[in-house]
């Protein structure tokens, strides 16, 4: 008999919490505001995923304060501040024990050594439990702060994006699984004839290597690319283990599913090899009534002068004169800066939004799988999701931290086990063991395989 295809779960972690009104609340009190920076805070959120049994942690990351020149904007919102993910999952590493820990990394504004050394950390300091969020950095802010000569194109940062992924792999592989002999009598340390050089030029990077690190304990930790354009696409379906996007729509979820998973023949991947892992925000509750009454809170925190703002910084654009009672203009999509103004513009147009329900919309929902409910209308939309092959899982967003988490571990994930939707136990110690994904073998193991004796 087949084994039940299961989720994959992972919980976002993010300061205050993911829904951008959250910090206004009259429950929320200056004291947890000021605590959303400490260690402490952030290692209850991860302990809540853990003991949900959850199979990683996850941290976006901004390198840059986009909204520095709106002040209006940047006077209402608390998304603009984030920790770097590297530093703080290296400090979660030794709080938590089964958890994976991604974080995101710029391939725009890095480069692969440096990236290829803090993951290969990373994975040996959390004993195999690293990951990496692909990005591409899509604000012209980031690259003011780099000195980067300009903003890059989309298909010029892709093209980095993918060559970039490529030399963080062969650093990885410097040196085989077995290098590191550590011969006390003899004096050697390492055997050097296991070393391997990278000496990789192209017209992006010249990158000698080795790595001065022995190779993860993962081989690769795991690779998560984030988005929903078509160069993130073919960049997943190429490179990585699994998807991060925006999906609020079902047909749409369905579609781009099929999509990315039909990409992977190209590069010789089954597409069991990448699971496709949209985000969604829950707001649950004992009964139906108690979760939309909590929305109904965080709702009402937004106002409409607030929510033209915010989608105006989607869209970088002013959208401030436009009629509030109409639907956004069409031709906003000509020259869109992220894949997820085309996608809130379709939900809009679906729906016949006019801009002023948009505005609020978008600030509420910020343009991805937004559920809210019971335990049992949770657990039905995310297994209609799951099973319709829509999603492999999802990156689960709460309202507020800690709290919204940990009644989304008590209630929601009890209620998909009992479903045989999703893992009682961990699998394993690593990220890929509990994922389910294979440990990439090193390029030299089979080119030292003994020759097979005739028969």
């Amino acid at each position: 008999m087949a084994q039940q295809r299961k989720m994959i779960l992972g919980a976002v972690a993010r300061g205050i919490g993911s829904h951008v009104a959250a910090w206004r609340l009259p429950s929320v009190s200056p004291a947890k505001l000021k605590a959303a920076t400490t260690l402490r805070h952030w290692a209850e959120t991860a302990r809540a995923a853990e003991a949900g049994k959850m199979h990683f942690v996850f941290l976006a990351d901004l390198l840059a304060m986009p909204n520095a020149g709106h002040p209006a904007l940047l006077s209402r919102s608390a998304f603009d501040f984030s920790l770097e993910p590297m530093t703080l999952l290296s400090a979660l590493a030794p709080l938590t024990e089964k958890i994976g820990l991604v974080g995101s990394i710029s391939t725009t504004y890095s480069e692969p050594y440096n990236v290829a050394r803090l993951l290969a950390s990373l994975d040996h300091l959390s004993g195999g439990r690293a990951g990496w969020n692909v990005v591409t950095s899509l604000d012209p802010a980031s690259a003011r702060n780099f000195g980067a000569g300009g903003f890059m194109e989309k298909p010029d940062r892709y093209k980095r994006a993918e060559v970039f992924t490529r030399v963080v792999k062969g650093l990885w592989d410097s040196w085989e699984d077995d290098a590191f002999i550590h011969d006390q009598r003899n004096g050697l340390f390492l055997d050097p004839a296991k070393m391997h050089p990278l000496n990789h030029r192209s017209e992006h990077f010249e990158v000698d290597g080795p790595l001065n690190i022995e190779r993860p304990p993962q081989g690769h930790p795991v690779v998560i690319v984030a988005g929903s354009s078509e160069g993130a696409k073919d960049l997943a379906a190429e490179q990585a283990d699994a998807m991060f996007t925006a999906q609020p729509d079902f047909e749409g979820a369905r579609k781009f599913y099929a999509d990315v998973k039909g990409r992977m023949g190209r590069y010789g991947r089954s597409p069991d090899e990448l699971f496709i892992i949209p985000g969604a925000m829950v707001i649950t509750g004992r009964t139906d009534e108690e979760a939309h009454d909590k929305h109904q809170a965080f709702k009402e925190a937004i106002d409409l002068e607030f929510g033209i703002l915010y989608l105006s910084g989607l869209a970088q654009a002013d959208l401030s004169g436009l009629p509030l009672d109409e639907p956004l203009p069409d031709a906003l999509r000509q020259t869109p800066t992220w894949s997820r103004l085309e996608l809130v513009m379709d939900i809009s147009k679906q729906s016949g939004m006019t801009f002023r329900e948009l505005a609020i919309h978008y600030a509420d929902t910020y343009g991805h799988q937004f559920i809210v409910g019971s335990p049992k209308t949770v657990a039905d939309e995310l297994q209609r999701l799951f099973e319709a092959r829509a999603a492999d899982g999802f990156i689960l967003r709460a309202p507020i931290y800690p709290e919204g988490l940990t009644e989304i571990v008590s209630l929601v994930i009890p209620e998909l086990q009992r479903r045989g939707l999703f893992q009682t136990e961990y699998r394993g110690n690593t990220l890929r063991e509990n994922l389910g994904l294979a440990r990439p073998e090193h390029p030299a193991a089979h080119r030292r395989q003994a020759p097979r004796a005739a028969e």
